[in-house]
């Protein structure tokens, strides 16, 4: 389904009921030029689907949402020999005035891009640094660090990977390299994971089967015409935040408002 489709729900919680937390970005380098955004709601390749089938997906959606870009400035080429030597990856600057962002330091085909920030984030968070969610590159894969950015001193670089000897990678102006998460540290360690057979909850397990009864029906209806079905081509129970059952769920998110960074040079 289009985006248009189905509205978000606003987020309706009034400013006591949210807690803003600060996420300060100190630049150590503005020669550099590289903007910190709000990560869009779109991918090029999800619109180009058929019938922009993959705006179907939720879960895509709001992980293409979930976090800040940090743009390039400058037409970069990357290309790499497949040798482990410094020399073995040709880094070209197409278009944009120095200094420059990309550069290589470490072989192997990995290309480096220096971060002109120093990140701040309240005590007890890290930054999850990767590339931008859901934004495949042909020839290259984004390397994800995390840092604990409550204390650091230092800035940090993102690297990718290129992953096909003599394909040269482009990054056009404006392009993102990086996509920036705050993610509070300890938290993955909370979990105590395990695996048991659906049968042992049987209120999660009647439940299952009425969403696949339902998806069968649904699914046997689709080819049918001039079915429901057919007019409504897919099922939104999710999309929308509830379930084929009558009960939906306590909270429900189909889209992000992440604020802005704001530059407090514009307001001296």
């Amino acid at each position: 389904m289009s985006m248009d489709e189905t509205p978000s729900e606003p987020d309706d919680r009034g400013p006591e009921e949210r807690i803003d937390l600060p996420l300060t970005a100190y630049c150590t380098n503005w020669a550099l030029r590289m903007p910190i955004v709000v990560a869009p709601r779109e991918r090029a390749w999800m619109e180009a689907t058929p019938s922009r089938f993959a705006n179907r997906c939720l879960p895509l959606l709001i992980a293409n949402q979930a976090g800040w870009l940090v743009l390039g400035a400058h037409k970069v080429a990357a290309t790499w020999d497949g040798g482990i030597g410094l020399e073995a990856l040709r880094v070209e600057h197409l278009e944009g005035e120095p200094p420059y962002a990309a550069a290589t330091h470490f072989g192997s085909g990995i290309l480096t891009f220096s971060i002109p920030y120093l990140f701040r984030t309240p005590p007890g968070f890290n930054l999850l640094a990767r590339g931008p969610t859901n934004w495949p590159k042909d020839g290259v894969s984004a390397l994800d660090g995390i840092v604990e950015t409550d204390w650091v001193e230092a800035t940090f670089t993102m690297n990718w990977k290129l992953t096909r000897p003599n394909h040269t990678v482009v990054f056009e102006p404006g392009e993102p390299v990086a996509m920036i998460v705050p993610v509070p540290r300890g938290e993955l360690e909370l979990f105590r994971p395990e695996i048991r057979d659906l049968a042992d909850d049987p209120e999660t397990a009647a439940a299952f089967k009425r969403w696949a009864d339902s998806r069968t029906q649904f699914n046997a209806e689709l080819k049918q015409p001039g079915s429901e079905a057919q007019r409504q081509r897919w099922q939104k129970h999710y999309f929308q935040g509830g379930s084929v059952s009558t009960a939906k769920p306590v909270e429900h998110q189909s889209k992000l408002a992440l604020n802005e960074f704001v530059d407090h040079r514009k307001n001296k």
